[in-house]
């Protein structure tokens, strides 16, 4: 089997054997500078809707346009300003109605949208360098020149004096959950929870004073930036995840986009647009002196930056690149789409009179969501799409064969490709602002998202209702990741998590999606995973795992025979993708990861399974073998073997087990297609996928109580079989014999177990009586209608 890869290195060196690959995305930002400027430096600024507010060192405070025009001055101040923060709210139609701000005379200031100052505190000694609403807009946080971080209530009243430390505080942001605050001291950064007897974390950050700490509310992570020219990323507990080069200048502002894709970085006339992982977009050159702030608007698509010598830059996020299959769709200004079929060398534009905040392509399907509208087209005719107006920003858009998702600020909604509403998922609890690619997946008729309030919890919902589908998924620890097959009928799906510790679970959802209650636990794939995603196209599940990159070919064996797992699945060396590498896509035979410097890698698998998937789909078994037999591959007889199971399809289980030298498993196959009954057959499949519940389900159902009986006896389920056999007043004196030559081939003489004891006593063991009663039943079986000779 060929197995090639694909890499662009982006100025870095190619290995022998490698070849040219397609340049990776290439996002930037488009930075126009404002037409409005302040008379001295700019402190602070801050959107709500589409109005940016800014406060300089001349006092005042005014509201700008995205064109950078002036819209008037909201208010004059008594005191320099260091610090503004609008209240959190991303809804169009309550949008907040209050900012905080933060002096150079240690007060802090509640000011309406109309500028006027709703209350005045005297917060710190000294100046006040920095605050932050918390994420639910309960709270607010100060840090001053006094080292002093305080907690104050949204109407301006002191709650608490979190910390003291023996630098000035420059910079704050609040964890996700609002139950911690990050803090800048010195070189360090510190992380104190807000409850008094929890212990905070504390490391060493940078190698000059920390300047800017941003902590995202969606993905975990903190950006930092200080006077060694270095921006850095962090996780919650302090792990660095990406350090920059040695830069220009100092790292004076860093601002993390409200979905926690991007962050931009702001320098001495430069602004830096930064993918999650750390590596830069774009750097852009912006005359404006030392960037003191940086604010992005709640859609994602364009930010703000504030400049020492007075001046504002407004940047657009542009040309950003989604890709399906042949497709790839570019968006190339604010309002234009650039549609490319790579096969048909087709290349349209796409015009729209707003400017457009997402986009989504897959499944033969483009939807593009403006401020105002969305916009469905078919790939196969890009001239008459179904538009229909919004009332919220759309921040996500997830596709799936059937369904389309979208997430904005007040919750989610599922469509059809006519623009049709289908329903609305909710529950108790759910915050639209966690929801991503990462915590939301949408399969072909269910949805799963992770539980924000509970993270250990993922739960199942209906597409076509919104309902949820029966209990929810429970995992040891919290999850990070969910995703779900889009292969087969609803009896196949699976969805495939991530948590904390970053391992990686399989656990099929098919029960939940066809109304059960019951959904077996999840089955543990390996450690150290990176990123997982399934194939578009058929079952398989590619993961990044401990350096390599792991393809399962049919994964659903972990629910047909688990000692197949290591069979079905193809391993290759990846050691070179740096740390928290991506799985952009895996279509086909492709599987495309971006490494952490964001170069792009395209690997290949085999055709072959793929081919399989096909053929078994169309229930050709015979052409299944015959393809087999030409590729002559062990791993591909595995899947065979295993689909084979899974679809009871016997004779072809016994070719490919036999092909594979699995002699225990060709004689167990075929002793199951020695049972005469289907019911029989059918526990026994149950029985070797582990499910012997299921499988005295299925015989009990049946009437078939003797070969139930035995099952236990064979599994050694000796108390179980017992009490079976009393139930149904059978075979007592078969258990109690089989129970004797068990006791006697383990050397233990004596019976223990008080049940037997009291059995055996009462009842009388005839071996010959016995074995005939068993060749009864054997013949009583053969002869049930629809029994096989």
């Amino acid at each position: 089997l060929v197995h090639c890869l694909v890499i662009r290195t982006r100025g870095q060196r190619r290995f022998p054997g490698e070849l040219p690959g397609e340049e990776g995305e290439r996002m930037r930002l488009q930075v126009t500078p404002g037409a409005f400027k302040h008379s001295q430096y700019v402190t602070g600024c801050g959107w709500v809707g589409n109005e940016l507010y800014t406060c300089s060192d001349d006092k005042t405070v005014h509201k700008v346009s995205p064109d950078g025009e002036d819209q008037g001055k909201v208010t004059d101040l008594d005191s320099c300003p260091t610090d503004l923060h609008w209240f959190p709210s991303g809804n169009k139609r309550q949008q907040s109605d209050q900012f905080a701000m933060s002096c150079s005379d240690g007060t802090l200031l509640l000011v309406l949208r109309n500028g006027r100052v709703e209350k005045k505190v005297e917060a710190h000694k000294g100046a006040v360098i920095s605050l932050r609403w918390s994420n639910e807009g309960t709270a607010i946080g100060t840090a001053g020149e006094d080292g002093v971080v305080k907690i104050w209530s949204r109407s301006g009243m002191l709650r608490s004096t979190l910390a003291t430390v023996d630098s000035s505080v420059y910079s704050l942001s609040w964890s996700p959950d609002s139950n911690q605050i990050a803090f800048t001291c010195g070189k360090e950064i510190i992380v104190k929870p807000l409850q008094p007897q929890a212990k905070q974390l504390q490391w060493k950050a940078h190698d000059g004073t920390v300047l800017r700490v941003d902590w995202n509310p969606v993905n975990g992570l903190i950006v930092s930036g200080g006077e060694d020219r270095k921006y850095k990323v962090w996780d919650g507990f302090g792990r660095l995840m990406f350090q920059s080069k040695p830069l220009e200048f100092a790292i004076t502002a860093a601002a993390w986009s409200p979905n926690g894709e991007l962050f931009a970085v702001g320098m001495y006339d430069s602004i830096r647009l930064c993918d999650r992982t750390g590596w830069t977009y774009s750097r852009e050159h912006v005359p404006m002196g030392s960037v003191s702030a940086i604010a992005w608007s709640s859609d994602c698509t364009q930010l703000a930056g504030a400049g020492a010598n007075g001046s504002l830059v407004f940047g657009q996020v542009l040309d950003r690149r989604e890709e399906w299959q042949n497709i790839s769709v570019l968006l190339k200004d604010t309002n234009k789409v650039i549609v490319h079929d790579i096969l048909g060398e087709m290349e349209e534009e796409l015009d729209f009179r707003d400017r457009v905040i997402n986009l989504s392509v897959g499944y033969g399907h483009l939807v593009v969501t403006t401020s105002l509208q969305c916009c469905i087209y078919s790939l196969q005719n890009l001239n008459t799409p179904h538009i229909f107006d919004l009332k919220e920003t759309v921040n996500y858009i997830q596709l799936s064969d059937k369904y389309m998702l979208m997430v904005d600020s007040v919750g989610m909604q599922i469509y059809t490709y006519e623009g049709r509403p289908v329903a609305s998922p909710k529950f108790q609890g759910m915050r639209a602002e966690t929801l991503n690619s990462s915590t939301v997946a949408m399969g072909s008729e269910c949805l799963a998202l992770i539980d924000h309030a509970d993270a250990k919890v993922v739960r199942i919902f209906e597409a076509s209702t919104g309902k949820e589908l029966g209990k929810p998924i429970s995992h040891v620890l919290d999850v990070v990741s969910v995703s779900l097959n889009r292969w087969g009928s609803a009896a196949h799906r699976k969805c495939v998590i991530i948590d904390r510790n970053r391992d990686l679970y399989v656990c099929p959802v098919g029960q939940a999606a066809s109304g059960k209650d019951s959904v077996p636990p999840p089955f543990k794939l390996g450690a150290m995973c990176d990123a997982a995603t399934w194939n578009t196209d058929n079952d398989m599940l590619a993961a990044i795992m401990d350096g390599k990159l792991i393809v399962w070919y049919y994964p659903n064996v972990v629910f047909v025979d688990r000692d197949l797992v290591n069979q079905v699945k193809f391993t290759k060396e990846a050691s070179d993708l740096g740390k928290d590498p991506q799985i952009l896509h895996f279509h086909g035979t492709t599987v495309t990861v971006r490494r952490s410097d964001g170069t792009k890698l395209v690997s290949g698998v085999s055709p072959y399974p793929t081919a399989l998937y096909g053929i078994v789909q169309r229930n050709m078994w015979e052409q299944a073998i015959q393809l087999c037999r030409y590729v002559k591959d062990a791993t591909l007889w595995a899947c065979l073997a295993a689909m084979a199971l899974a679809d009871k399809e016997l004779s072809t289980a016994e070719v490919a087990f036999a092909a594979i030298d699995e002699v225990a498993k060709l004689q167990y196959v075929l002793s199951i297609k020695d049972i005469p009954t289907v019911e029989g057959r059918n526990a026994e499949l149950a029985l070797w996928r582990r499910r012997p519940e299921e499988a005295e389900q299925l015989l009990l159902q049946a009437g078939l109580v003797y070969r139930c009986i035995d099952m236990h006896i064979r599994l050694f389920h000796w108390d179980r079989a017992l009490e079976l056999a009393v139930h149904h007043k059978t075979h007592v004196d078969t258990v109690l014999m089989m129970r004797e030559r068990y006791m006697e081939a383990m050397g233990r003489h004596e019976e223990t177990n008080p049940k037997f004891k009291q059995y055996r006593e009462g009842v009388e063991i005839d071996h010959d009586k016995i074995m005939a009663k068993i060749e009864q039943e054997k013949e009583k079986e053969a002869s049930r209608p629809g029994a096989k000779p």
